[in-house]
């Protein structure tokens, strides 16, 4: 079988720098003409993804995207060329016109993420960033046309890389939506 999970992952994982303080972002467009964002701080969560809604690489399964939060990020150059993707989603995916990438995604509704951005670290010239801790969304790759008889392939080369495999997000987020939950219900119980 031969496809490509992403170039950080198929390429070997290289291990980010717990000391980067952040960076920039640049979309695929050339020259002086590309969106820049401004990251203040190095990214958190950084995971695959396999949903259908976040930017990939050409011919890439998934996505590699981490989350910073919302006043560590900047659009600091040619913002007049990002339109929401799709204004309906709970991330709003802030891309490019032109190229098409996704620079930020942005959550403005009442959930557990709200006030962290979600990004594209790879977008970067430089290394350091937090490597990919572990694969979310993974079934979700069916949507977008993978054979579900490869599903065990997939899984495997991502294990493989070190990733632990996950069908929704990592139990550290996933307890972090519980417990905003909880909080909103009353049901909430602090040590």
């Amino acid at each position: 079988m031969s496809y490509q999970l992403h170039p950080l992952i198929d390429n070997g994982i290289s291990k980010g720098d717990s000391n980067k303080s952040g960076g920039k972002l640049y979309c695929k467009c050339s020259g002086s003409g590309h969106v820049e964002v401004t990251l203040g701080s190095n990214v958190a969560f950084n995971h695959a993804c396999g949903c259908s809604k976040c930017w990939k690489p050409d011919n890439a399964l998934f996505s590699v995207v981490g989350v910073v939060p919302v006043d560590k990020v900047s659009v600091t150059a040619n913002e007049n060329k990002l339109q929401v993707v799709d204004k309906s989603a709970v991330i709003l995916r802030h891309a490019c016109k032109d190229c098409g990438v996704h620079m930020y995604g942005r959550i403005e509704q009442d959930h557990p993420f709200k006030g962290l951005d979600f990004v594209h670290a790879e977008l970067g010239d430089e290394k350091g960033w937090q490597e990919p801790q572990f694969a979310a969304f993974v079934s979700s790759i069916i949507e977008t046309g993978v054979d579900p008889e490869k599903m065990d392939d997939v899984r495997s080369k991502l294990q493989g890389a070190g990733l632990t495999t996950y069908d929704c997000l990592s139990p550290a987020l996933m307890d972090m939506i519980a417990t905003a939950a909880a909080k909103k219900a009353g049901t909430f119980k602090a040590k």
